[in-house]
């Protein structure tokens, strides 16, 4: 495969990269290095506990005390997942849409590349992006816990952002077989985020709902945080679903953009 789309798409993102990764290694840093002070407050375990269920279901477990709580609670329950999302569904998104609507993809597919190919190529270019952001975090939260002299796993820790990886890789490839069926870059960054909400609100609201637990299993969110990937370790399961949703959508955009009259 050539790598000429990837290299460019790469080589084009490399300001707003640079940005996205100061600002995720600033807030991963900084979360880490407040954690001392928190951690000698053991009150503010109790007022977690008095909190409405509703609040305790949507952000997760709230221990603050404990590293392993901590992270959970400021990095992994909700900021993390939101930022990586936020990422990978304007990259999908613009990936072969935005291409088509500001008239550049006619001058791509007149090179020797197939569109098959093309979404391929900014498949790998949304892959490598996201995982380089997912090595930042990893980084600059080691440096915050070494700076702010507490232990946690950081090989569970690797394992806890990996799930943030496949989650938000998931919800991009929503974005990118969107624009590769529908051509259009607003509707698939907003169906994709508004999709991304309801899965987040879905596994949240189940352990609170006897209606709503039987459909828990449908949203993504139970995959990527149910077995708390910081404590326990990756569930192969889990992954593997992860890991099957994303293959299946770019499966679906391949063929869909193949077949479909592109506006170029």
């Amino acid at each position: 495969m050539s790598i000429s789309v990837v290299r460019k798409v790469l080589r084009d993102q490399r300001r707003s990269l640079f940005w996205w990764s100061i600002g995720i290694a600033a807030l991963a840093l900084y979360t880490m290095l407040f954690y001392p002070s928190i951690a000698s407050s053991p009150e503010l375990d109790q007022i977690m506990r008095e909190l409405p269920p509703a609040l305790k279901a949507m952000f997760g477990e709230m221990s603050l005390t404990s590293p392993e709580g901590y992270i959970n609670t400021e990095l992994f329950s909700f900021m993390m997942p939101l930022l990586f999302l936020i990422f990978t569904i304007l990259q999908g998104g613009a990936a072969v849409a935005g291409e088509e609507e500001q008239g550049t993809l006619d001058l791509v597919l007149s090179t020797p590349i197939t569109r098959r190919r093309f979404v391929l190529e900014k498949f790998v270019a949304m892959l490598m992006s996201t995982l380089f952001l997912a090595v930042i975090l990893w980084v600059s939260t080691v440096a915050g816990i070494a700076i702010a002299d507490f232990e946690v796993n950081l090989s569970r820790l690797a394992e806890a952002i990996f799930s943030v990886f496949l989650l938000a890789m998931a919800f991009g490839t929503l974005a990118l077989a969107l624009g590769c069926a529908t051509g259009g870059r607003a509707l698939s960054t907003g169906v994709s985020s508004a999709l991304a909400v309801i899965a987040y609100f879905l596994n949240s609201m189940a352990p609170l709902a006897e209606s709503v637990e039987p459909f828990q299993k449908l949203s993504l969110f139970y995959y990527y945080y149910e077995v708390d990937p910081l404590r326990h370790g990756l569930d192969l399961g889990h992954v593997g679903v992860l890991l099957a949703v994303t293959v299946v959508l770019l499966l679906i955009g391949v063929m869909t953009v193949g077949k479909r009259d592109l506006q170029v």
